[in-house]
């Protein structure tokens, strides 16, 4: 017989508050057609993306994140004390070591938070939301952050014709906590390992210490870049259309619910036609609302979902209480989703 006494946390776990943050900068698609060769009409009917923010130096991964996390903080009710753990999804902190959500976690002024990074690309908040759920039921952490935050700017090449208008900067925060009621349904998630070079960095950090600079990519002047996020953007459409739908779905069926018992769809904000092409494959009645944070966002990974559950909320195209399907995809290749209610 074990001698370990057994953990005791809270009967279920929901979504209290959220809060999000979007830079200063809005950048058309104008600034992206300086360096390819495009049209702002190609740009929105690939992509639906009109504007993105990026990031000025000031508005670091950290600092985004601290003003996200306090606007959904206060949207909780609760003070940063009672935060037992900081969880961030993030592919653009530049520092390997230490996690960037040790500084936020003190910053926001928690009690020695337990913080960590995690790094599931634009899965990563429903990563992050499904290990928040668990500590709160498990008990080790009372109420929980989540942050989903990303610079893609500094990880954008800008002549790249294929990826140069997608990506955009911001953080989405959610605060995890308590419940009486079951309000964030089990997670359907995985990855696809075998499809990882799809989407990718275009050259590891390690290559830079060699010093041979023929490996490297240079740019128009001959200037060796940065590295980059690229992708397969045909490979990555069909897989998103085509295996994503039927995630969503898993979910739904995981939850006990139909498509008509639906408020709201969130989606990853990857692209429009993927989002349309999805609602369309999950015949999604004409009363859900769906997000589309991409038009003026673009793809910030890992914080457009809670960047776009807060603008729903903030506009009132959703409510407080609402249903809503949440559905994360990309990198590795890996997916999330699952159901929750709106807080």
């Amino acid at each position: 017989m074990s001698k370990i006494r057994p953990s005791k946390g809270a009967p279920y776990a929901r979504i209290l508050g959220v809060g999000g943050y979007r830079p200063v900068r809005v950048v058309p698609n104008d600034v992206i057609l300086e360096k390819i060769d495009s049209s702002d009409e190609w740009i929105r009917s690939r992509s639906g993306i009109e504007t993105r923010h990026w990031a000025n130096d000031e508005e670091t991964v950290a600092a985004m994140s601290i003003e996200a996390s306090g606007k959904a903080i206060a949207d909780a009710g609760i003070t940063a004390e009672q935060i037992g753990a900081v969880v961030v999804s993030t592919v653009s902190h530049f520092s390997q070591t230490p996690a960037v959500a040790t500084e936020i976690a003190d910053k926001l002024g928690t009690a020695k938070a337990a913080a960590f990074d995690i790094s599931a690309g634009c899965a990563g908040f429903g990563y992050g939301l499904t290990l928040a759920k668990g500590m709160v039921v498990e008990g080790s952490a009372e109420y929980v952050l989540v942050i989903g935050v990303e610079r893609l700017s500094d990880l954008t090449d800008l002549e790249d014709r294929a990826t140069a208008f997608l990506f955009g900067d911001g953080a989405g925060a959610v605060v995890v906590g308590p419940s009486e009621e079951p309000h964030i349904g089990p997670t359907v998630w995985g990855s696809e390992g075998d499809k990882a070079g799809t989407i990718k960095q275009t050259v590891p950090w390690n290559e830079y210490r060699v010093g041979d600079l023929e490996k490297l990519p240079l740019d128009s002047e001959g200037n060796v870049k940065f590295p980059a996020i690229t992708q397969e953007g045909q490979a990555v459409f069909r897989w998103a259309v085509f295996e994503m739908a039927k995630v969503a779905q898993q979910a739904l069926d995981a939850a006990g619910i139909s498509s008509d018992d639906l408020d709201v769809f969130i989606p990853h904000q990857a692209n429009e036609r993927i989002i349309d092409s999805m609602v369309k494959t999950l015949k999604l009645p004409e009363h859900v609302t769906v997000a589309r944070d991409v038009r003026t966002t673009g793809n910030t990974s890992a914080a457009s979902i809670p960047l776009a559950m807060e603008r729903l909320l903030a506009t009132g195209e959703a409510k407080s209480g609402d249903t809503a399907l949440v559905i994360g995809f990309g990198a590795g290749l890996v997916y999330a989703a699952t159901v929750v209610t709106l807080p």
